[in-house]
């Protein structure tokens, strides 16, 4: 399979990608506090604390600003200072396409660059919402991480995108979540807008807990 062109029309198309669609399962209240999983991207000290689960989505305006604005503050004041453990976990919304092709090309560079690759998802977001270019987008992001295009299609396959629905419906679904952002702190769901100060409050209670 190779990574051809997508047309990006948000909330309006679902992933039409070697015949998958991907659709989140029915949802339910989460019951337990979010643990770490095997494919779970996470940054931190894994003895922190407090864990922040974040749920984002690659295709998501909103969790593109809190990238690009709100997290590199955070990470600086908590993750980088071993207060935090911070997981991020993947959730399609549409366009569903972008989105998983986003998470893609971030877990074919490797776990030591993903989150590189996804800032400079979120980054180039807007940009490739504007020119509709989803394949030269993330190919030029792909590429800055040094990947070639043979290996990008290479590594965008069918067995990784039916792993990636299979995952993330069941992370989905025992998590109670259906929306992103959604954050957890030490298995807290924080309800509303959560920014950076937001999100400092929840932690620094968590701290003090």
């Amino acid at each position: 399979m190779t990574l051809s062109r997508q047309s990006l029309r948000p909330d309006r198309r679902s992933l039409l990608l070697a015949g998958s669609a991907f659709a989140l399962a029915g949802v339910t209240p989460a019951v337990a506090a979010p643990v770490v999983r095997a494919d779970d991207m996470v940054l931190g000290n894994p003895k922190a604390k407090v864990t922040v689960v974040e749920y984002a989505s690659a295709s998501c305006p909103h969790c593109a600003h809190f990238a690009n604005e709100d997290f590199p503050q955070f990470k600086k004041a908590y993750i980088d200072t071993g207060k935090v453990r911070f997981v991020l976990r993947e959730l399609l919304t549409p366009p569903q396409n972008f989105a998983a092709l986003g998470f893609l090309t971030a877990r074919c560079a490797g776990r030591d660059k993903y989150f590189d690759v996804l800032a400079a998802v979120f980054r180039d977001q807007a940009e490739i919402y504007r020119t509709s270019d989803l394949r030269g987008g993330l190919l030029k992001i792909a590429q800055g991480a040094g990947l070639t295009e043979t290996q990008l299609n290479a590594c965008i396959n069918q067995n990784a995108l039916d792993a990636m629905q299979t995952r993330i419906n069941a992370d989905a679904t025992a998590d109670g979540v259906d929306q992103s952002p959604t954050f957890f702190v030490n298995g807290v769901k924080l309800g509303g807008t959560v920014d950076f100060t937001a999100l400092k409050a929840a932690v620094d209670k968590a701290l003090k807990g």
